[in-house]
């Protein structure tokens, strides 16, 4: 009998996966699945999240210690991008529960760890990709449209964006590109990792499943995208600790929305 890490080294197989048609009640039962499987196993799943917080706090710490104050506010904005692939062991943790199948962290960091092997690697890179692609383009429109400001701290950057004519420009134009990239990854995103994970499948034909749920049902995914990014970016203003709780349940749930959004294999 294949163990469930050796078969999460399996070569990808398989063709495109059907695309369901998800409603608003979906959502709703999505996250009461979710928020169910997050009281099922709290200290676990509070582990993915506390890590992530960890990280962030970590990453900002060390963007202080090297003096790139600037880059503060772009990476705090732009970390929740890279929540898609944190949150893997939360669609493992949910994949066997609703199996009914019991697991200790040996079972849940293996499969983890098993996915280096897997396409869930390349679609790491195409995630962290962007989120670089976003701190470099806010490096460039800072060069651009704020040129002739000076900040030499934290407070000084705040000043010159929230009240300066060149600091609004900077605001807007920003927002601008970063819904956009936000708005490509999401639609790469959204059930690709769940999928890899469930799935031995290719990171193309995940990516390309993931944008046509989205396109079939766009309202919906774009509520769900809302409800995610007005969570995460509330769990921020803590110092990230709020994220200890609203990942897992938002990982949890993804899983859930995946199952609805996506039909069974062969079914």
């Amino acid at each position: 009998m294949t163990s469930k890490t050796e078969a999460a080294t399996a070569p990808p197989t398989g063709g495109m996966p059907v695309i369901n048609t998800v409603t608003p009640d979906d959502i709703r039962e999505a996250l009461k699945a979710g928020f169910a499987d997050f009281l099922a196993r709290p200290v676990m799943s509070g582990f993915f999240g506390l890590f992530y917080a960890l990280f962030g706090i970590g990453f900002v710490w060390c963007l202080v210690w090297l003096g790139q104050i600037w880059m503060i506010i772009p990476a705090v904005v732009g970390f929740p991008l890279v929540a898609p692939f944190a949150a893997a062991g939360l669609y493992e943790m949910s994949r066997r529960m609703q199996r009914g199948e019991d697991f200790g962290w040996s079972d849940i960091l293996g499969v983890m760890a098993a996915q280096r092997k897997r396409e869930m690697g390349w679609m790491a890179f195409v995630t962290l990709f962007i989120f670089w692609v976003w701190m470099y383009q806010i490096r460039l429109w800072l060069a651009i449209i704020l040129q002739n400001a000076s900040f030499s701290n934290f407070d000084g950057f705040l000043y010159t964006v929230f009240f300066t004519p060149a600091g609004w420009t900077f605001l807007a134009v920003g927002s601008v590109a970063g819904a956009i990239l936000s708005a490509a990854l999401f639609a790469v995103t959204v059930v690709a990792m769940p999928l890899l994970l469930d799935r031995e499948t290719n990171f193309v034909t995940a990516m390309l499943t993931s944008i046509g749920v989205v396109q079939k049902n766009p309202v919906v995914m774009l509520t769900w995208a809302a409800i995610i990014t007005a969570t995460i970016m509330l769990s921020l203003v803590p110092a990230f600790l709020g994220l200890i709780f609203t990942l897992p349940i938002l990982g949890h749930t993804t899983w859930h929305l995946y199952q609805k959004a996506v039909a069974p294999e062969g079914g």
